[in-house]
């Protein structure tokens, strides 16, 4: 059995992961990390009755006192990076799904984790149809090079844009080569009317809105022609399997794996 600690569980998110850890026949749900709702039995956060774990506030104190072999990870782009490292100090392996750290924590992370020859899985983007969708774009791009991404999610979504739409925009880059689109002399009427601007001029437009979960749409232009690529997560039931997998397989590795594309298209 697969020991797991949830951290970020009273998220919609960490709810989520709560109800499928504990679903798991492989696994058994430890702990559960949250600032709000200390001392509250986790059960009730997906609709079930108390399971006897309850949410505590200190991370190092739960991974102390648990001693579990993964830490899941969906919190905030402000204290993601620390809990990893809280993590693997103990020789816990993390699966993260938060986004928004900088390049700099991720060096930090990768060069702890190869020290420590312990396995991390950090993936923008759970949902397999959105992997799926990334393959489908790179491979375009060599093809069809104009490309504009928008995507969107809900109005409670901290970081844009969006760790998924980043990642998108560098395996477009990287297929399509030394490219690059726009027109120089185009005026913005209103700063930020065209989004940003990634490498080669590939735009990325964030939306934020209530009722949406995740959506991203990568749009390519041609002579005569467009292409769309689109990805729906209607709900947050999409991303599990992706992380069932990723708490799976983070137990056989060594070092950071960043993306779930690496875990699927091996």
């Amino acid at each position: 059995m697969i020991r797991v600690v949830v951290t970020g569980a009273c998220g919609r998110m960490g709810r989520e992961v709560l109800k499928t850890v504990w679903q798991a026949e492989d696994m058994v749900l430890v702990g559960a990390v949250d600032v709000r709702g200390e001392g509250q039995d986790v059960g009730p956060l997906w609709g079930a009755s108390e399971v006897g774990v309850t949410l505590q506030g200190d991370l190092e104190k739960v991974l102390a006192e648990t001693r579990p072999d993964v830490m899941v990870d969906f919190t905030t782009p402000d204290v993601v990076a620390e809990n990893i490292k809280t993590a693997l100090r103990r020789g816990v392996r993390p699966v993260v799904g938060t986004t928004g750290m900088s390049s700099r924590e991720l060096e930090e992370i990768r060069a702890l984790a190869e020290g420590l020859g312990l396995g991390c899985v950090i993936a923008p983007n759970f949902a397999i149809g959105a992997v799926l969708m990334m393959r489908f774009a790179a491979e375009a791009a060599r093809y069809l090079p104009h490309v504009e991404i928008i995507e969107l999610h809900h109005d409670q979504k901290l970081d844009a844009p969006s760790g998924t739409a980043i990642k998108t925009a560098e395996v477009v880059a990287a297929a399509r080569g030394d490219f690059l689109q726009g027109l120089p002399t185009e005026v913005e009427k209103i700063p930020g009317a065209r989004g940003g601007s990634f490498d080669g001029g590939i735009r990325i437009h964030s939306v934020r809105l209530p009722g949406l979960v995740a959506h991203q749409e990568v749009i390519f232009g041609g002579l005569g022609q467009t292409l769309s690529i689109r990805h729906d997560s209607i709900s947050r039931e999409s991303f599990m399997p992706g992380v069932l997998l990723a708490i799976r397989r983070v137990m056989h590795l060594e070092g950071v794996v960043y993306g779930l594309e690496n875990l699927l298209f091996e």
